[in-house]
Order: structure tokens, then sequence, then C-alpha cells
């Protein structure tokens, strides 16, 4: 274990720091400015003063001495909170307590300070706080202002509300080019809006208004072009990069096109944006290795990484974690600890919170836990992703008890668990022989207190955790509770259901997701086929099968013809799964044929049972348990001939089987 004289995790499962700022400037009658000034008698010199030493300590990057100073005067204005918020943006929950203070004390906001308290909440994802501040604006008459606008655009297109964006942004009375910016952002960041709408913002919306487009613009319309994988609209917005001349004055337009067509999986393409780029700096480098390493493509990854050293280019920490992150998901463990040197030589070891992950996880995923555990005890400051990378390398390697124990030293080390810590650790509950329904319950509650409920990784892991333990009733209700559940969702509770014998209700719950407009991918569909098998669904589970290529577009690998096979047999129709057995890929494996085989000895079918034996046999004739198998059919459908000849040969071959054994401990 990680840590052996721990409390119980649930002991560290304390009411996480609520921001409860809004409540205390809404409900609360605040003191009118010149009271308190009239109360104080401040001067207005002095204030001036502390705040040019508060800002002089902030441009230090001295937040302890510009703390300080704050605290020791009582004479503020909104300067002074507009300074220490902005200070505080990446510490949210500080910066929400100060804009909670200046409530209280009746100092009334500008747009300054509104513009800084959304921008906190869009980096934090302060869904709820950043509607009540939304709430504010309109009191105060602040809508129109174009910093304040254009700050809730950002804010709702960045949590996903593109709607609620579209409609401030078309309120805006005036719109300058950082405002379309944001806005094409967070239009290009989201799935479900087609290109068409991208580029139709873009021409003739934005340049209908006079609204002239600078790099920022195209890079935008870059990525949403190659997140959908839109070749020919991202060749036309290069010709508009070319025709501005935006390649050879900017890098970042230069390093958008590699990404581009490295997306479109255009990699000729990509090559030649990048050889084009007549002064390429380290950026364009590390660009070329993080497409290639994104790709799965190892060899040219290596080649780019090699030569960029060559003419001493520096790599950068992108490329070193798309490297390490390659190494995860196909194992190379060498590999892994070469780039790991790498990362040493050039002190990203200690310096960088995303590097330090991806090792844990490259460790982790190579099945190297020791040297995994050793990078996160090496880290000076630990952090949330460091916790969360290693909790995720210990379920991927069974460790379950051991995430389970970290769940509780993060607490003790004064870490707010995130989406992703809870999805972990309630995934390892699931599957912890140590843990209890109980458990699960404690962790759903902590979950709703936090405000993570309605977290889909949360969700999914929750709907999961309830049906393990045979509570399929309460996975339903977490899925219902889900404002817009997506595919991860539905294919967790179609699971459920298949888990629990509940197959009708799986298929109903797959029809849903369709009418929905979200399309099955072969786990989903292994779902609902599992949920069938289960429950003896023969024609049910014959549609879905059907379906999977013709209307869904998944090719059936030897896991849906597995399921299928199953069914049939259960079923009795043993013709109709040895057809099905020859069209599987290799026409299939000894799982395949030995459950045909045994399903012809429960149906005493002697002809399909015969050709099965045959098969299996042929299949892998060095596992003993095989030959057995076909030697016990024979003896069962009377040809006790074939029966004894098959042992013959398996002795002669020396083949035995491993006894089974059990253990008992005894406490003295």
């Amino acid at each position: 274990m990680l840590v052996s004289t721990l409390k119980p995790w649930w002991s560290w499962m304390q009411k996480p720091l609520l921001h409860s700022f809004i409540r205390a400037i809404t409900t609360l009658t605040p003191i009118p400015p010149h009271t308190f000034l009239h109360l104080h008698n401040p001067s207005d010199s002095v204030i001036y003063l502390k705040n040019r030493e508060i800002d002089a300590f902030i441009k230090l990057r001295n937040l302890n001495a510009a703390l300080a100073v704050f605290h020791t005067t009582p004479l503020r204005d909104t300067v002074t909170y507009n300074l220490i918020i902005s200070a505080f943006r990446n510490q949210p929950n500080h910066a929400l307590r100060f804009y909670a203070e200046m409530g209280l004390r009746g100092i009334r906001e500008s747009p300054t300070t509104l513009t800084s308290v959304i921008a906190v909440c869009t980096n934090a994802m302060f869904f709820k706080e950043g509607v009540q501040v939304h709430c504010r604006v309109i009191k105060f008459g602040f809508t129109c202002n174009v910093f304040v606008g254009g700050a809730l655009v950002g804010f709702y297109a960045h949590v996903g509300e593109c709607g609620v964006a579209l409609d401030l942004f078309d309120e805006l009375p005036e719109r300058n080019l950082a405002v379309w910016n944001v806005m094409l952002r967070g239009l290009c960041e989201l799935d479900r809006v087609n290109v068409e709408d991208l580029m139709g913002f873009y021409y003739p919306r934005m340049l209908f208004e006079g609204v002239q487009p600078n790099g920022v613009t195209f890079c935008y319309l870059l990525r949403g072009c190659g997140n959908q994988r839109r070749l020919e609209e991202g060749k036309k917005i290069q010709g508009c990069v070319l025709k501005m001349g935006l390649v050879e004055s900017s890098v970042f337009v230069a390093n958008a096109l590699v990404d581009f067509y490295s997306a479109c999986g255009c990699f000729v393409g990509a090559r030649k944006c990048f050889e084009d780029i007549e002064n390429e700096d380290v950026i364009s480098w590390n660009s070329l290795v993080t497409v290639y390493a994104e790709n799965n493509m190892l060899i040219e990854a290596l080649e780019v990484f090699c030569v960029m050293q060559v003419w001493r280019k520096r790599p950068s920490i992108r490329s070193l974690v798309g490297l390490l992150k390659l190494c995860s998901r196909s194992g190379e463990h060498c590999l892994g600890k070469q780039v790991h040197c790498h990362v040493m030589k050039f002190g990203f070891d200690e310096g960088s919170v995303h590097v330090q992950s991806a090792l844990i996880d490259m460790y982790g995923k190579c099945m190297d836990i020791e040297s995994s555990v050793n990078v996160f005890e090496c880290i000076p400051k630990r952090t949330l992703d460091c916790f969360n990378s290693l909790m995720t390398s210990l379920s991927y390697c069974d460790a379950v008890d051991d995430v389970v124990e970290l769940f509780g030293l993060m607490f003790d080390e004064g870490l707010v668990p995130d989406g992703v810590t809870l999805s972990t650790t309630l995934r390892a509950l699931s599957v912890s022989t140590l843990a209890s329904f109980t458990s699960s319950q404690l962790l759903h509650c902590y979950a709703l207190k936090s405000g993570l409920g309605g977290d889909a990784a949360v969700a999914c892991s929750l709907v999961d955790s309830y049906s393990r333990w045979g509570h399929v009733e309460l996975s339903r209700r977490i899925f219902e509770s889900l404002p817009s559940p997506n595919a991860i969702c539905f294919t967790s509770m179609i699971n459920a259901y298949a888990r629990n014998g509940a197959g009708k209700e799986g298929i109903a719950v797959l029809q849903a997701m369709i009418e929905r407009g979200l399309k099955p991918d072969d786990v989903t569909l292994l779902c609902a086929l599992n949920g069938c098998n289960h429950t003896g669904l023969v024609e049910e589970g014959r549609l879905v099968f059907e379906s999977m290529k013709f209307l869904h577009g998944v090719d059936p690998d030897h896991r849906h013809f597995s399921c299928m096979v199953d069914l049939f047999c259960r079923a009795g129709l043993l013709h109709e799964a040895e057809e099905l057995l020859l069209q599987a890929p290799g026409k299939g494996d000894c799982f395949m044929w030995s459950s045909l085989l045994r399903s012809c000895r429960v149906h005493k079918n002697e002809e399909v049972g015969t050709r099965a034996a045959q098969v299996l046999v042929e299949l892998d004739p060095d596992d003993p348990a095989v030959w057995l198998q076909a030697s016990i059919f024979y003896a069962e459908i009377g040809n006790f001939d074939a029966s004894r000849q098959i042992r013959e040969v398996a002795l002669s071959r020396k083949m035995t089987r491993e006894i089974g054994h059990s253990l008992t401990e005894i406490r003295q």
C-alpha cells in the first residue's frame, strides 16, 4: 500500500469551499459608498498611494506582500479590489472571496471588476457563479459595455452554451475584433457546430460589418475545419491566409496550417506547410513533432525530434508530452525512459505539471507502476493533475485499493478533487474487495455537495458503480438527471441494464440515443448485444447486429461475433451459430467454438458438435482442455472409440492440466 497509516478515506471528505459570494452581495443590503466614506473618513490620496503600492508588488509577482498591504489598510476603493482580484485570477476561490468582500463593504463594481470576475469564472469553469455575475451585469446596466459583454460571450462559449453566447453577441451594440475572435473560438470548439455555420459566421457576416480578420481569426477557422476534417474548406481559408501574407508574418498561422493538415490526415500537406516556413522557430519544429506523435507515427516523430536537436532547436513541453503520450498508447517502455532522460536534461521534470503527469501516466500504462510512484514521490509540489495521473495508473494496473488510499492522501495535502478524481475513485470502489455499497453512496454525496454530480464522467462512473452493486434503479435516476447526456453516458446506462439482465430496457435506451442524433460506437453496440444475450432476446440481438454495418457504419469484430454466437447457442440455434462463426474474422477463435461445442452437448446436437470438436482441436492443439472437452463430447454422444483415441493422443503428447488447489489461512 502507498500509505500505511492513513485514516479512512471518507474522513477527509470535508465540505468543500463553496462559492457563496453571490448570496452575500445579493441578499444583503449594501452600504452606500458615501456612508462608508463618511464612517471611515478616508483620504483619496492615501487610497491612491496604497493602490500604487499594491500594484507595484503585483508587478513584482510578490502576492504575499501585496496581500499584506491590502489587509493592513482599511481604506479601499474599487481600484483596490480590481487589483487584488486580478492578481488572484489563477486562484479562483480567493478571487471570488475578495469579490464577495467587496459587495459586503458596499463598494460597487466597475466594468473592470466584472470583466475580471467573469474571466475567473471562465478559467475555473464556475458556471453557476458566472451566471450570477451575469445578473449583476444586468442589474448595473453594463450589458452594452463591449468589454463586459465580450467577457460574457467568452464565458458562455467556454462552458459550451454557445446559444446564449450568440444571443449576447447579437445584442452587443458594438463588436470589436476581439469579441468576434472569442465567438469564433467558442464555435470552432463545439463538435455539433457545422463548418458551414462557422464559415458563414466569418463570411459574409464578419466582413459585412467591416471587421478585418487577423491571424488569430484564421487560426480558429483552421482549427474548426481540422476538428471536422473538412479539407476543402480549410484550403479556402489557406488561400485567404496566403493572399494576406500571414504565413510569412505570423508563425502561429503557419503552425495552424500544419495542425490543420495533420488533423485531416494529410501529412504530406502538413510537411509541405512546415517546409514553406522560411525561418522555422521552435514552435514550428515542436508542432510537427506533436502532430506525428498524436497520430501514432513513431518513426516520423523521432526523426523530426532528432533533427531539431541537430539544428539546436530546444524541444518544448508540448512535444515531450506528445512523445510520452505516444509511448503510453503503444507501450514503448524503453523509448519512454529515453524521453524521460530528455525531460530531466532540459529541466522539465520539476517545472512542468504537464510533463510530470505525462511521465506518471506513461510508466503506469507501460505496467511499470513502481517507476510511476517514484516519479510522483520526487515531485516537489504535488498537484491535482499528478494525483489524477497516479490514480489512473494504479487503476490501470489493478491496484484499486491504492487508488482509494490515494484519494484520502489528496485531502491530507489540502487538494480538492475534480471530476477525474471522483470518476477514477468510483471505478476503483466498484471493483475493490474492501469497498461496499455505502462507500459509493458516500462518494456520491460528496460529488453532489461539491457540484460535480452533473459532470459526465462522474455520472457515468456512478451509473456503473451502482449497477455493479445491483442497484440499477439508482443508475437510471442518475442518468435521467443529466440535462444533456453524451454517447458515453448512454453507453454506461445500456451496460448497466445489460449487467443486470434488463436487455429490453437497454435496447430502449439505445433507441433513445439514436433518436437524439448520437451515433453509437462499437462499445455501445457490444453492451446492447450483451444485454440481449443475458436476457435471451434473439430477434432484438439479430437486429442490432445486422444494423451495425449498414445503419451505424461499425464493422463487427470478434467480440460482437462471440456475443452473437453465445446468444444463438443459448437459444439452441446451433446451425445459425455455426454459420455466423464461419463469417467471423479468422473463422472464429477457440472461445467461440468451445461455446458452440458446450451448447451441442446441452442440446444433444451430434452433427454440429462433431464439426465443432474437429475445428476446436485444429485451432489449439496444445491446450489439454480442448482435447478433454472434445473427448467428453464424443463420450456423451456414444462414440467411445473417438473419445478413447483423443485421450490416447493427448497422453502421447504428455498433455496434463494444472490441478486446482485452494489455500486456507489459519490465524493462530
